[in-house]
């Protein structure tokens, strides 16, 4: 089965104490699409200006990324700058021009609407309420959110969480959300408000699923130097749909090694600036990874 990505799609200035990088590939769906290709046929819905470099659409289809939901259209792509400090989790950010993206209206082709596997990115709840809208009986809907959503548009992703299967945020956007500072009674809240599997990432500390199942923490690869962590969370959860989507069996069966993998992708990303080092991978140097992560957790 193929899994459908629809998100943002933007151009990434980075800069950390150690070096900067103008113009990179970035966006949700950009890190999110990339990472699941490694495992499934995968589609991407999204909007660039004509200013989007040439050279990021050969990118996608080097990693056979379908692109009938790609929308280019007159204007500039949307830009995001930001800095990092030393210990490579703080960041701030510099300047945000949403060009193109400001009016986003994604459109599905007829071909997209019947996908099983569907990721809602991290875009408006609005947006992704009306992908929703377009869809014919998805398998397994699973929506990515940030704390900016939290701030001003949490009615639309109360609704929207009454509709999906799966939920992702990280800690802080949790307990903002639930007004707990206790993960496991954020997690019986979250769950209360619609979805049956919830997902907590934590970084370099992992990431923690609930469901009626119970609990499963999935840990983090270790790496030795990271380089820039932007995208590693959509890289995270794009590589578990990409998984999730070609394994066989039910998805209870299936989500925890998905969550592995997942990890592993995301280590990837960290290793590199933007995209630069997560589209050099291959499917062998992920399941090597794997392996290694599975002897570090086992006891």
């Amino acid at each position: 089965m193929s899994v459908l990505i629809v998100g943002s799609t933007a151009l990434d200035s980075i800069k950390t104490p150690k070096a900067e990088n103008p113009r990179l590939l970035g966006g949700s769906a950009s890190h999110a699409a990339v990472a699941a290709s490694f495992f499934a046929p995968t589609k991407l819905v999204g909007v660039v200006g004509e200013d989007f470099p040439k050279k990021y659409i050969q990118l996608y289809k080097k990693h056979k990324i379908h692109l009938e939901g790609l929308q280019i259209l007159p204007g500039k792509t949307f830009h995001w700058s930001g800095e990092y400090e030393v210990n490579m989790n703080n960041r701030r950010t510099l300047e945000t021009e949403l060009g193109v993206f400001e009016t986003f209206n994604p459109r599905l082709p007829v071909a997209y609407q019947k996908s099983d596997f569907v990721l809602l990115a991290n875009i408006a709840p609005s947006l992704q309420h009306h992908v929703l809208t377009q869809m014919k009986k998805p398998k397994f809907v699973v929506a990515d959110t940030m704390d900016l959503w939290l701030n001003i548009a949490l009615p639309d992703l109360l609704k929207l969480l009454k509709r999906v299967d799966g939920f992702v945020l990280n800690d802080s956007e949790a307990r903002q959300l639930t007004q707990e500072d206790n993960i496991m009674a954020a997690l019986k809240k979250i769950h209360k408000l619609g979805p049956k599997y919830v997902i907590i990432k934590k970084g370099e500390h992992g990431a923690i699923l609930s469901t009626k199942a119970g609990l499963f923490v999935s840990p983090a690869y270790p790496l030795h130097r990271v380089v820039d962590p932007t995208g590693a969370g959509d890289s995270f959860v794009g590589g578990m749909m990409g998984y999730l989507s070609t394994a066989k069996g039910s998805v209870d069966n299936n989500i925890r090694r998905a969550m592995i993998y997942g990890s592993v992708v995301a280590s990837f990303c960290c290793e590199g600036f933007g995209l630069n080092f997560t589209t050099k991978i291959t499917r062998p140097a992920i399941e090597a990874r794997v392996k290694e992560l599975e002897r570090l957790t086992r006891f």
